[in-house]
């Protein structure tokens, strides 16, 4: 038996005293830490006085781009970073690895690059391109979580985008096999090359090529294909609230559409994006402060159902850092490590309570990956993965000090709130106060159609 315990522990019904007895990896039980501390066992355990007991975080958005292309970033990197910023299991996405995951043979080259190198648990997207109806099925047979589509180009050459056609022929299988459609929102008639003579260093030339009328076209379809064959769809890093009010409709009606949106759509604006800066470059791009906070209004109305980090690094050749060159630059920002701080920051100085981040960050990601049943909160049967959190300390976010392959992050030298000191996983410690005492013993995660849950595979 192992105990951790505090005066700051959040639960499902609040923050409140407990001991959480953790047997066998799995949380036993929670109990008043006041009535019953004398019970458990202090010796085996860990006294978190008044920092925060969290649920470890599910990241359902993260590129690690393993195997192929691990220069971009890797298990290693991605996983230790993970645990340094409270992520107890992170999902993968499909593309940027070679081959992608959008064939079993591809999700087991997923699981070969992966064994014996993850600090944290891992799950697997697969992935819909034109052309692998037929792999959908055997893929969720192996294992995968759900699926991930785009409908513009990805920027890599083997996960193409798909049409409308394509969605007809792969939503009528992911509806019977009740799996969810994660979908890179932006329609391709609707997006706009620079206009010519524009300066490709401003951040505003990349913005006015990606308009928010190509987000809306593209959730406007989804809703539509959600609707007609009752398939579960999730739009991933809304960038523009303007889509709110439809997505709103949509559910009212009963559709089975969910939404997320990213750390960086919730702390930054455009207008503070400087000429040049293209770490910032992302796709969707972000957006103007009024519509930043817009969104922070349809989080807080419960229209958007949870955060994600939307990780998508790569080496800073692929950033354009030198000539500054948004239209050439990789579309993705890095934030593993510091995606909870970032968001907490904001949401603390908007008077949001520290509570309502667990289910942005923790349960919601849990139901979406079918992770639910054993992640995602604080409960007796669920996996003892937690994080340790002093909310108040802050720090100064030094690229060189994450644990990220690549020092690069649109976060360099903001001021961040919320410190993570020590994160569990299965109730073993993975990360203490700059330290990873335990081997990479995370597990590789996948759906077990039989039990209708997910389980460990490695």
């Amino acid at each position: 038996m192992f105990v951790v315990r505090s005066e700051r522990v959040v639960l499902p019904d609040g923050i409140r005293p407990a001991a959480i007895v953790i047997r066998d990896g799995r949380i036993a039980e929670v109990v008043d830490r006041l009535e019953r501390g004398s019970d458990l066992g202090a010796s085996n355990g860990i006294d978190a006085g008044n920092r925060v007991i969290f649920p470890g975080i599910v990241d359902t958005h993260v590129h690690i781009n393993d195997p192929g292309r691990a220069r971009w970033e890797g298990f290693e990197h991605a996983t230790r970073a993970a645990a340094a910023g409270g992520v107890t299991t992170l999902v993968d996405m499909p593309l940027n690895s070679v081959p992608a995951t959008t064939t079993v043979a591809g999700l087991f080259a997923k699981r070969v690059a992966a064994s014996d190198r993850c600090v944290v648990d891992v799950g697997f997207w697969g992935g819909v391109v034109p052309g692998n109806t037929d792999d959908l099925e055997p893929l969720a047979r192996a294992g995968v979580l759900g699926f991930k589509c785009f409908l513009s180009p990805s920027g890599v050459d083997e996960f193409g985008h798909v049409s409308e056609a394509d969605l007809r022929a792969a939503l009528p299988v992911l509806a019977a096999l009740d799996l969810p459609l994660l979908a890179h929102a932006e329609w391709p008639p609707l997006l706009v090359e620079p206009a010519a003579g524009s300066d490709p260093r401003r951040h505003e030339t990349w913005l006015a090529s990606r308009p928010s009328s190509s987000e809306q076209a593209a959730i406007d379809l989804l809703i539509r294909l959600a609707e007609e064959f009752r398939a579960r769809v999730h739009v991933v890093h809304l960038a523009s609230a303007d889509a709110v009010p439809a997505l709103r409709a949509a559910r009212a009606r009963g559709s089975r559409i969910t939404v997320e949106t990213c750390p960086h759509y919730l702390t930054f604006s455009a207008e503070e994006i400087s000429d040049g800066a293209t770490a910032f470059k992302c796709a969707p791009p972000i957006r103007s402060r009024t519509n930043r906070e817009a969104l922070w209004t349809a989080l807080g109305a419960g229209d958007i159902d949870l955060v994600a980090t939307d990780h998508s690094p790569s080496p800073p050749e692929m950033k354009h850092l030198d000539d500054g060159d948004f239209v050439k630059a990789w579309g993705g920002v890095a934030s593993l490590q510091i995606g909870f701080s970032a968001v907490w920051t904001s949401a603390s100085a908007r008077g949001v309570p520290l509570e309502r981040l667990a289910e942005w960050f923790c349960a919601a990601p849990a139901r979406l990956a079918g992770l639910d049943r054993q992640k995602g909160r604080i409960a007796a049967g669920c996996d003892a993965d937690l994080m340790i959190l002093d909310p108040d300390a802050e720090t100064v976010v030094d690229p060189l000090s994450l644990y990220h392959r690549h020092p690069i992050t649109p976060y360099a030298g903001r001021t961040l709130r919320g410190r993570v000191h020590t994160t569990l996983l299965a109730g073993r410690v993975v990360f203490a106060d700059g330290e990873f005492p335990s081997p990479c013993g995370g597990r590789l995660l996948g759906r077990d159609r039989r039990a209708g849950a997910a389980a460990a595979i490695a």
